[in-house]
């Protein structure tokens, strides 16, 4: 910056006595002032661009156009630049995505405006400054030379890296094309990228790598592979060591470093065609890409489905920082907020960040670390900032003599990751950051260190599997470790035979059940920090199953065993891109510590896709990510509650489907009156949610007699027996004895409750309804004896599908039904019989309400966007009288009642459940 400084002075000095005539001066003026920054070449502004104004639909000329970058308007000296600002904001429409600036540049020879069409709302987006002052203001053009002012997450900045994906997607499939060997395509990929991004961003001359590009290779791209080849060997080597002859452009690239341009490859065959693809490349602005996004995008031009869905699946930033700043950002700027005024303070901040590691156990292409390492260099330059205010810029700049003085250091970001692709990727990324993040320290400081050559990376770990690998070997001993990312996500049901091994090996366990592919990574960490020398913090985003259902006591158990506490988390959300047609999956973020008496936080959605409302923990967070007692729950055989009656699944036809009579042979078996009167209505989930018409034929009492007499039935019964000897299953062909009967049979003989078993996620109360014995229940329905409809009060309470939700397990994203971790772990307080009787009453009230309208269906009553206003007052009336059976007073909320559930559960089963607490579980 100090070079563009003095080279703006001179410019300012050049034009002081100019007229200012728009007509002759301009594209001289414009010429000048892009070569301050160093922008030479013809190519990179277009001067006297037409374009169709917006307005008018008139022709217009804009004065300069730098793609991607400005547009530049002249006047002739005196005249009104606000009006030149309207005319060059009339002319965007016209331009092309490629071409659509961030920023509008308007001058009258005198004076200069610089409006940024991305700023942040806190931020002024407009500056103005007098030509004679530009030394003073250089660093508000510095975009120009490569020099980003970034805002994490803009707009721009996402579209520029998906565009900048799709540019090097096009040129993989020209070398996969070519039959070039794919690690040889991945690294000779991975330097292309660097050598774009460094060409606009200021790492080296702006456009070197363009004009060699345009000017030593031929218009056939037959010289373009060796020629490529040997300029990055070239730049693996330091001046001194290369040959004396070299042409005069290539010496001019600097010795790079780090490992990019080391490996000698095979030398890639090129056409006409991929030359073009490259220069096109060239076009683009590589410095408004955001390594982080960038990365996760270029992971997947490898995949030619990935490449037609690039821009949909990637990880946002914010997402990556509900993992981190609760974790160690949140404390670092509260330090430093609170050390404004104090200079020792701010010194030992960064002292203390300086001793800081970081591992991502899965990092994938590195954007948790690309994340983690810019936010920590940014806030390092607040420290240096404030420490210039406090002490004069001597005082900032006097600790920085090189990198080896930033207490941020890549060195200290570690990552594993199977594949090298990806890990490639991070480390070039991590560069990438790195070199932004000088810029911005020049920017602000006038000093900062250089990029080149490059800090090699040799601390991300490839081709190795985080669950088979030795973390102590992977980072050293330390006690200000942390460990976070974002692992696979794969269920139980889809984990393959050798990742469920790689369970079992790292749990030291042969029943691993349930357990998630991602619990292996907390195993992981537990095994780490119980090493000598290792103390710190860990965090998982992970798909929400691990806190509910039967994986949460296996999971859970040993983590608090070890000591540890939950420090923060996010409760259930769509882990997603903001892409349109992103996939999303519903996960959580679980963040361990230590320190009992730090505040911990609770993040809470009112939808999967809202933002996260954060709540300090009054007493602690437990592993259902509840502000409540440290309780694990499982499976019981028998209700928690001596007042809840068992429940039990329904009976299991086992038939072949010839007990079951469907609408379009009702007819058919209603006709025969010796089949007729065995007709009964029968149910299964869909059934029950959404009133289908559906029978079977319930022969319990029937009469031989009657199957003699009746075609209907002797058919039926020879298919089922038929059916039933057929099975490979010895308990089925057993069954073929009586093949009148339902395989398994559990029918109530007094009124039940039916309950699916799954519910509706959006669904605000469950679909359970109050039936008749006379219906007989499959096995796809739970049934609940309820002779006077307390259960079926129970179960329509808002008190019992939160529970459901919490400590249920899922299928897919809807609650899973179970009567053994839901219904019989639900901690039902001991009740009054006038507390009962008004529960009771509740429960009548809904079926009441139900009743108003016959013809709906469950689905359709419980439809969040259209429920009936009757039957809305009825269940929150059934609310509040269950919501007093547990204590509750006055319109409880969802954390109230959650509170309310787990106390009430830990009085059930204490000393059981309750965790014996040391103060590290606390």
């Amino acid at each position: 910056m100090n070079e563009i400084r003095t080279r703006a002075a001179q410019f300012a000095l050049d034009w002081r006595d100019s007229p200012g005539d728009e007509r002759q001066d301009a594209q001289s003026f414009v010429r000048d002032l892009l070569g301050v920054y160093g922008i030479t070449k013809t190519r990179a502004a277009l001067y006297e661009k037409r374009v169709t104004r917006a307005s008018t639909a008139g022709r217009g000329y804009i004065d300069a156009l730098v793609p991607g970058v400005a547009v530049i308007e002249m006047k002739s000296a005196g005249r009104d630049l606000e009006q030149a600002e309207r005319q060059a904001l009339d002319y965007l429409n016209a331009l092309t995505d490629a071409e659509m600036p961030r920023w509008v540049i308007t001058s009258d020879f005198r004076q200069m405006r610089v409006l940024d069409l991305d700023a942040p709302t806190e931020v002024d987006p407009l500056a103005e400054f007098p030509i004679s002052e530009f030394a003073l203001n250089a660093d508000r053009l510095a975009f120009f030379a490569g020099y980003g002012v970034r805002q994490f997450g803009s707009q721009h900045q996402e579209q520029a890296s998906i565009d900048a994906a799709r540019l090097m997607a096009g040129l993989w499939e020209e070398l996969e094309g070519t039959g070039y060997s794919d690690h040889e395509a991945s690294v000779f990929l991975v330097r292309t990228l660097f050598a774009l991004y460094a060409d606009d961003a200021g790492v080296w001359e702006r456009d070197l790598f363009y004009e060699f590009l345009e000017t030593r290779t031929a218009e056939d791209g037959s010289d373009l592979g060796s020629q490529l080849s040997f300029l990055y060997q070239v730049m693996a080597r330091r001046p001194e060591e290369r040959q004396r002859n070299l042409d005069e452009l290539i010496a001019r690239f600097p010795y790079v470093n780090g490992g990019v341009f080391t490996e000698t490859l095979s030398i890639p065959a090129f056409d006409a065609s991929m030359r073009s693809r490259l220069l096109a490349a060239c076009e683009f602005n590589w410095s408004a890409i955001s390594p982080a996004i960038f990365g996760s995008l270029f992971q997947a031009v490898k995949d030619k489905r990935a490449r037609r869905e690039l821009g949909e699946h990637y990880t946002t930033e914010t997402n990556i920082l509900k993992v981190i700043e609760p974790m160690f950002l949140d404390d670092l700027r509260d330090r430093f907020a609170h050390s404004q005024h104090d200079t020792k303070a701010l010194r030992k901040l960064r002292t203390d960040m300086g001793k800081m590691r970081f591992l991502d156990p899965a990092c994938g292409c590195g954007n948790f670390l690309v994340v983690a390492y810019r936010e920590m260099r940014s806030l390092d330059l607040q420290v240096l900032t404030r420490l210039q205010e406090l002490g004069g810029r001597e005082a900032a700049a006097g600790m920085l003599f090189d990198a080896e003085d930033l207490p941020v250091r890549l060195e200290n970001f570690h990552g594993i990751e199977i594949e090298e692709w990806p890990a490639r990727i991070a480390a070039t990324a991590l560069h990438l950051v790195e070199h932004q993040a000088n810029q911005a320290m020049e920017l602000a400081l006038g000093v900062g260190p250089d990029t080149l050559p490059l800090e090699k990376v040799d601390t991300i770990h490839a081709n190795e599997s985080a669950l088979t690998l030795d973390w102590t070997g992977v980072v050293p001993p330390t006690e200000n470790l942390y460990v976070f990312g974002n692992p696979p996500f794969l269920g139980h049901a889809t984990r393959t035979p050798e990742q469920a091994d790689e369970l079992r090996l790292v749990w030291h366990r042969d029943d691993i059940g349930r357990l998630d592919y991602v619990t292996g990574w907390y195993a992981k960490a537990l095994q780490l920090f119980a090493k000598p020398g290792y103390a710190g913090e860990f965090a998982f985003v992970s798909t929400n199953s691990i806190t509910q259902g039967e994986p949460v006591p296996a999971l859970f158990r040993p983590v608090l065993d070890a000591g540890w506490r939950v420090k923060f988390a996010h409760r259930t959300f769509a882990w997603t891109s903001e892409a349109p047609g992103a996939a999303a999956v519903h996960c959580v973020v679980v963040g361990f510590d230590k320190h009992p008496r730090r505040a911990a936080w609770l993040f809470d959605y009112k939808t999967l896709r809202g933002e996260p409302e954060r709540h300090a923990v009054s007493e602690r967070i437990n592993p259902y990510l509840v502000d409540g007692p440290n309780v694990l729950i499982e499976q019981r055989r028998e209700p928690l509650s001596p007042q809840l009656p068992a429940v039990t699944m329904g009976s299991m036809p086992r038939d072949g489907g010839h007990l079951i009579i469907g609408p379009d042979e009702h007819a058919e078996v209603a006709a025969d009156p010796f089949a007729a009167k065995y007709l009964r209505r029968f149910i299964m989930g869909k059934e029950l949610i959404n009133n289908l018409p559906r029978w079977c034929l319930w022969l319990v009492d029937l009469e031989p007699a009657d199957v003699q007499r009746s075609p209907v039935l002797r058919a039926r019964l020879d298919a089922v027996r038929a059916f039933r000897l057929d099975s490979r299953a010895a308990s089925t062909r057993q069954m073929a004895e009586t093949p009148h009967l339902f395989g398994q049979r559990s029918q109530p003989d007094v009124p039940y409750v039916g309950i699916p078993k799954v519910f509706a996620e959006a669904r605000r109360w469950a679909t359970c309804e109050l039936l008749g014995p006379e219906v007989v229940a499959g096995d796809k329905v739970y049934t609940c004896k309820d002779p006077d409809g307390f259960a079926f009060a129970v179960f329509s309470s808002s008190a019992f599908i939160l529970w459901q939700k919490t400590v249920g397990g899922r299928l897919k994203s809807d609650p899973s039904f179970s009567n053994t971790i839901v219904w019989n772990t639900l901690p039902m307080p001991p009740v009054t019989d006038g507390q009962r009787s008004s529960i009771i009453a509740g429960g009548d009230a809904v079926l009441e309400a139900r009743r108003l309208h016959p013809a709906r269906s469950l689905a359709e009553h419980y439809n969040p966007l259209s429920m009936s206003p009757d039957l809305l007052r009825a269940h929150r009336a059934l609310d509040a009288a269950v919501d007093r059976a547990f204590g509750l007073r006055g319109g409880a909320d969802e954390q109230g009642r959650l509170r309310a559930l787990f106390t009430a559960y830990a009085k059930h089963e204490s000393p059981q459940a309750e965790l014996r607490l040391t103060p590290g579980r606390r």
